[in-house]
């Protein structure tokens, strides 16, 4: 026999062999499996960033990582996440979470809430660490920080904003009621909406005039607001009396258990020869502070009305010394102007 094919026999005998030993045996020529074989690695797939507890000073950022996870496994694995404010660089909070061993292709989520100022902005820094050593980041930012409002602030009613009317449509309007000598009644009516989807209200309106040039308060009244459905619009009004001739600002405020929820300004314009300016100026106004006394001491005489002492004189007999010196000063100069 040709030595071709005595090794082809050959090595079908072992084929046979093989073949018959794998069913016989099962696994015994089976390969390894790719994740025993491959390294681990670690991908960040996801970076989200939820608002969670937001309160006066601080905001809760709660930041959730997807990590992908390929080849065998990983031990001790560690994920850092830091917050670091965007504008100075500094560090402002660290969290570290345990994941211990990570085995097999899989995604793990991984959440940490980071305790953060309430304003600005941050740079969101994901970190993973396998058995000590970093072998992953992930980065993101987040920025508007001090727009989340506190919970306590949280209210579906609010001021009327007007979208799409014309730019610098009120929320607070004014009429004028009634004229008389210097006082000037005003009605203030503020519009106020409820946005959310559950009735609202229980909350109370604080409507202020304040003299424009001097910021000096004329008057301040203030209503309950009841109720209000959702989706629907009340105007809730409050009588001021206020000295006429001059320009203001009626500031509206919202409050809820003594918290202040929202504000709205509109100008009232009761001098003709002016208007409200929109900043600050310098020029002369002519303005009577004594227009603004209160209601009980505009109506209480002055001293001088009267003929009632003043605070000027310093006691008894003093203003006759005075008198007595003056005298003998003026006649020691006319002497001396004569000779």
């Amino acid at each position: 026999m040709r030595p071709e094919r005595l090794l082809a026999a050959g090595a079908a005998v072992v084929l046979a062999a093989t073949v018959l030993l794998a069913a016989l045996v099962p696994g015994i020529v089976a390969a390894p499996e790719e994740d025993e074989i491959r390294p681990s690695r670690f991908d960040v797939t996801e970076t989200t960033i939820a608002p969670g507890e937001v309160g006066g000073s601080t905001a809760t950022l709660s930041v959730t990582t997807r990590l992908e996870h390929v080849g065998g496994d990983a031990e001790n694995v560690t994920v850092l996440v830091r917050a670091t404010d965007a504008e100075t660089g500094l560090v402002t909070t660290t969290v570290r979470k345990d994941l211990g061993t990570v085995s097999g292709r899989r995604e793990v989520a991984v959440t940490a809430n980071l305790s953060v100022p309430r304003e600005g902005g941050y740079r969101i820094d994901t970190i993973v660490y396998e058995d000590g050593r970093r072998v992953r980041t992930g980065r993101t930012t987040v920025r508007g920080v001090g727009t989340l409002r506190p919970a306590y602030t949280e209210s579906a009613l609010d001021f009327e904003r007007f979208d799409g009317a014309p730019e610098g449509f009120p929320a607070v309007e004014y009429s004028v009621r009634s004229v008389e000598g210097n006082r000037t009644t005003l009605n203030v009516s503020a519009y106020l909406t409820n946005t959310g989807d559950e009735p609202a209200g229980d909350v109370r309106l604080v409507v202020t005039a304040r003299q424009v040039d001097s910021n000096i308060v004329a008057d301040r009244a203030s209503t309950t607001v009841g109720t209000v459905r959702p989706g629907r619009t009340v105007t809730p009004g409050v009588t001021l009396e206020v000295p006429s001739q001059y320009n203001y600002y009626l500031d509206a405020v919202l409050w809820r258990d003594d918290v202040i929820i929202s504000t709205a300004r509109a100008p009232a314009s009761l001098d003709p020869t002016e208007t409200v300016p929109v900043n600050t100026t310098t020029r002369e106004t002519g303005l009577r502070v004594g227009d603004f006394a209160e209601e009980e001491e505009r109506r209480t005489p002055r001293p001088e009305a009267t003929g009632a002492p003043t605070t000027a004189s310093a006691g008894p007999g003093f203003g006759l010394l005075v008198g007595v010196l003056a005298l003998l000063g003026t006649g020691l100069l006319a002497r001396r102007w004569s000779a």
